[in-house]
């Protein structure tokens, strides 16, 4: 799996261009569901995610948790996290896991967030999305 994860102050993501989700501050978490994937590891994710000390505190530091700050998250599935672009120009995306696959794995990690009690909303798994966002910081972090 790999996650880069993106503090906001706000996201629309929509489709068709009808809007399909949005949250107020949070995290826009991109996520990519390779082939060798552990279901195991799906709640230690979630809960790293969750707990992840990415928020400025009343003294400017980074100390503060989304759930401190009772933030939200946006997550988009994507699988051009697994791009390879080691051979010529066009990517590959041979480690992405297939569509079918992938769905019902990012499914379970959408759960295993929701578990970690804090307000979850998603794209349109395999939709041609649109995300407008505005990034505090901006700060990124890949996982």
């Amino acid at each position: 799996m790999k996650l880069v994860i993106q503090r906001v102050n706000s996201a629309q993501l929509s489709v068709d261009r009808k809007e399909v989700a949005n949250i107020g501050k949070g995290l826009v978490i991109y996520v990519g569901i390779g082939k060798e994937e552990k279901e195991a590891d799906f709640a230690f994710y979630a809960k790293k995610i969750v707990n992840l000390r990415i928020f400025e505190d009343e003294e400017g530091k980074m100390n503060l948790s989304v759930k401190d700050v009772k933030g939200e998250l946006l997550l988009v599935s994507q699988f051009t996290l697994f791009a390879n672009t080691s051979h010529g120009n066009r990517p590959s995306f041979f480690d992405a896991e297939r569509p079918e696959k992938a769905k019902e794995l990012f499914d379970l990690f959408v759960q295993k967030c929701k578990e970690c009690d804090i307000d979850v909303k998603t794209g349109v798994f395999g939709a041609d999305m649109h995300i407008i966002q505005e990034n505090i910081g901006p700060v990124t972090i890949v996982i």
